[in-house]
């Protein structure tokens, strides 16, 4: 069944802490299994989907830096956390009936496929969700990166970044309650207010591509839905200042 959407291929951004659940670190199946639910559902009316999942509830390369380990070892493990949380959705999404295949930006083909824009394209074109795990396979870049370069090669509609309040806002509502939730916001102004949903080179990205960016909480039943309709209380970031930047 396909139904009317405000956007039809989208790219997913989940942090690896939401798959830890209120744990600090791991996975909780239990949490995985319901953001399964959610993306098996938007695929089912139509949703072209591909999914990259942080890897923070595995393994943070900060943690090496603090003992004076070369920072590329530790992106490099953040990386494998990356695909193992991919590995874990894919077998979630095939338990209730939908194909996905895993792509990695390190390669790691025992368990994985490496990543290339021909076959992930082709992938999607068969109807498979398609994850993108290991990252771009360098150092120094954020999955939250991973995430914009994936959906500029995939030609992405949005960029639909889940987290756990229903936009943008002015300050931390969880420790502010004067803060104030943007409904939209230009790229230029996310950049400027340095808005940290997303790196500067994330949201400059897309900015470049064209794709805009949607932020919204993940924490209520069928949100991925609503915002895939267009219904969801989210910020929107898309477009350029007039002034051009």
């Amino acid at each position: 069944m396909s139904e009317k959407l405000a956007w039809k291929r989208v790219l997913l951004k989940l942090s690896g802490e939401a798959l830890a659940g209120g744990e600090p670190l791991g996975i909780d199946t239990a949490i995985v299994g319901r953001i399964a639910d959610e993306i098996a559902a938007a695929h089912a009316i139509g949703a072209e989907i591909g999914v990259v999942i942080g890897g923070g509830n595995l393994f943070r390369g900060a943690w090496l830096e603090k003992q004076g380990t070369d920072r590329v070892t530790g992106d490099h493990m953040g990386m494998m956390a990356t695909v193992m949380n991919s590995l874990a959705m894919r077998e979630a999404l095939r338990a209730r009936g939908v194909e996905a295949r895993v792509f990695t930006g390190l390669p790691m083909p025992t368990v994985a496929d490496s990543f290339t824009q021909r076959d992930a394209a082709a992938a999607f074109a068969r109807d498979r969700v398609v994850l993108f795990a290991g990252g771009l396979g360098t150092p120094f870049l954020t999955t939250d990166t991973t995430a914009a370069m994936r959906a500029s090669e995939m030609r992405c509609d949005a960029i639909l970044k889940a987290t756990n309040v229903d936009g943008v806002y002015t300050a931390d509502p969880k420790k502010d309650p004067t803060a104030t939730r943007f409904d939209r916001l230009t790229f230029d102004e996310a950049i400027r207010r340095d808005l940290k949903v997303l790196d500067t080179a994330a949201f400059a990205l897309a900015r470049d591509n064209g794709i805009p960016i949607i932020v919204f909480s993940a924490q209520e039943p069928g949100a991925l839905i609503d915002v895939l309709k267009g219904e969801a209380v989210a910020t929107v970031v898309a477009g350029r200042d007039s002034r051009g930047g």
